[in-house]
């Protein structure tokens, strides 16, 4: 029987549920995950779960496009994840719904110099900030950073819908579009997800 995309990301919170169990704690987060094993090696898969704040983004009104390896799992991917990362347009009129989400599941961010952000609409006015829950951290950015040449705009007009049994919609990048932000990127684990995806 074929998974569905929220299916199989609920599989793979489980599986690195599984797996991590028991494992101790180094100290390094999201932020600290290498160019190849990527962030399922960090403290950050330690209870990783993105469905709660996913559920508080729609709950929230605010728009927003999983990326990243959570969006890889959803078009099958089987390597495992630790942090969830997310693509939202900048619009301003729409901070006040994404700061309540990220409110809502007591986030705590900071910049990339790992200082302290206050949690507000303004925090998310800045190209990428960094969050962390009790359940998942990662990257919340806008178009606003530098994407090169990908048309990120693009993407996310086009991005994926699906719905979850309560209802909660989850946006997420389009196969074609991850694959190529993953190329983009070209860390070894970026090349490895994208011919996994590719050969999918």
């Amino acid at each position: 029987m074929n998974l569905g995309p929220l299916e199989l990301l609920r599989d793979a919170v489980d599986r690195t549920r599984a797996l991590t169990r028991g494992r101790p704690a180094t100290g390094r987060t999201h932020d600290d995950a290498d160019e190849i094993t990527g962030t399922f090696a960090t403290d950050s898969a330690l209870g990783f779960d993105p469905f709660p704040l996913l559920r508080a983004l729609h709950r929230a009104g605010a728009r927003t496009v999983v990326i990243g390896q959570v969006a890889g799992i959803m078009h099958g991917s089987a390597e495992l994840t630790g942090d969830l990362d997310l693509l939202w347009d900048g619009d301003a009129t729409r901070a006040d719904a994404l700061s309540a989400a990220f409110a809502a599941v007591d986030s705590r961010l900071t910049d990339d110099n790992d200082m302290p952000v206050a949690l507000g609409p303004a925090a998310f006015l800045s190209p990428k900030v960094q969050f962390e829950s009790s359940r998942a951290s990662g990257d919340c950015c806008t178009p606003a950073l530098p994407w090169g040449e990908l048309p990120v705009q693009d993407f996310l007009s086009r991005a994926l819908t699906v719905s979850g049994p309560d209802g909660s919609e989850v946006h997420y990048l389009r196969r074609e579009d991850l694959i190529r932000m993953r190329r983009a990127v070209g860390r070894p684990k970026d090349l490895r997800r994208a011919a996994e995806l590719e050969s999918g």
